[in-house]
């Protein structure tokens, strides 16, 4: 087959500057390409050439102002089997006009059928026009079927993934090695590490953390919460709640730290490197990828129960749910619980990297989407 993958006008493909369907697009590819012919379509960048070529894959990227003019005349021009269009269900019936022959695949990673983003018609429009509607958590799906009960024949989740060999937990050699290096340089040595990744936004709930913070510190002096993110997506300038994140952290200046945006091949360290993995959103999260790189780590998870997290939880086996997700205290309850237990923690994070190692690697995530590709290659005709 002939397939193509569009990601969303905001950021290039591969995730030179982070994104989480970035790096999905970029690492299912190199896979599907294997047995498939693929083509990435993504924004331009100034550190990327308009089009290369990456072992058996195939990038071209338009210019973000005028995207989906040229990705639909691209489409249009190019016959392909399949395209896959990703969190844009707005440009389907554009794209589906421009190559009626073709099979759109849309995956969709947010609540992007909401009735603020689109209207009933455009969604009818969209799910008519869509072989196939592929959504990153159940929760997502939901989203979409509860309002469009057409579309539940069409829908079907499949989950995101990580790189198994990228990510390495501590019990491993490699991840060893890698537990004492990052440890060195960061100065964290003998600290009982938390680990935050995530955009430093209200919704993510960093501030929850700190406010839990002294908790945690009655019990584990040497406890560490460690922020890894900015405000957005590659932007290190500081708004006014990252500024109200630093002050409440400068209270604590033995037991926090912030590390700014960070390169996609520095975050497996990061992971690596520390105790306890901490997921604090507050809104409808569709189901983070950070927990799939923290249970490929080997950490222990406390995510909130918000939107899809909850999903790839199994309680107190890889991880807990928070409930009572607004309450700082509820957060602290279990990391000092599992900060003052290092056996469990070992226990959790072996069971999560199982988990992780039979259903969420990125060979497991391509072969899921070939599977769809080749069904409404296959079976739907328009």
């Amino acid at each position: 087959m002939k397939i193509a993958l569009v990601a969303t006008e905001k950021l290039p493909v591969p995730a030179i500057r982070g994104g989480a369907i970035q790096i999905y697009l970029d690492s299912v590819a190199s896979y599907i390409g294997k047995t498939e012919n693929v083509t990435v379509i993504s924004i331009k960048d100034p550190d990327l050439p308009e089009s290369e070529k990456r072992s058996n894959v195939e990038y071209i990227r338009f210019d973000e102002h005028r995207y989906l003019e040229e990705v639909t005349r691209h489409v249009s021009q190019v016959h392909y089997d399949v395209v896959h269009l990703c969190n844009r269900p707005a440009w389907l019936t554009q794209l589906a006009e421009a190559a009626p022959k073709t099979k759109f695949i849309l995956s969709v990673h947010n609540e992007m059928f909401a009735p603020d983003k689109l209207s009933d018609q455009e969604g009818k429009q969209c799910i008519s026009a869509a072989s196939k509607i592929i959504t990153v958590s159940d929760y997502i799906g939901k989203t979409i079927t509860s309002r469009f009960k057409q579309a539940q024949v069409k829908t079907k989740t499949v989950y995101s993934g990580v790189d198994l060999g990228e990510y390495q937990p501590r019990w491993s050699s490699e991840g060893a090695k890698t537990y004492e290096r990052v440890r060195s340089e960061l100065g964290l040595a003998g600290k009982k590490v938390i680990l935050f990744v995530g955009r430093l936004s209200k919704v993510k709930g960093p501030h929850i953390l700190l406010q839990a913070l002294p908790h945690i510190i009655e019990n584990h002096r040497d406890a560490m919460l460690v922020f890894v993110g900015s405000k957005w997506f590659g932007d290190d300038d500081i708004n006014n709640y990252v500024k109200h994140l630093y002050t409440l952290g400068a209270l604590y200046p033995d037991n926090v730290t912030f590390i700014k945006f960070v390169k996609p091949r520095d975050i497996p360290g990061l992971y690596a490197m520390s105790d306890v993995f901490v997921c604090s959103s507050q809104w409808q999260e569709p189901l983070a990828r950070v927990h799939y790189e923290a249970m490929a780590a080997g950490l222990p998870i406390i995510t909130s129960n918000r939107g899809g997290n909850p999903e790839v939880i199994d309680e107190g086996k890889n991880g807990y749910i928070i409930d009572d997700f607004e309450n700082p205290e509820a957060y602290a309850f279990r990391l000092n619980q599992l900060l003052a237990d290092s056996k469990k923690r070992h226990l959790l994070g072996k069971n999560g990297r199982a988990k992780v190692e039979a259903g969420f690697g990125w060979q497991t995530v391509a072969n899921n989407l070939l599977r769809v590709y080749q069904q409404a290659n296959k079976h739907f005709d328009k």
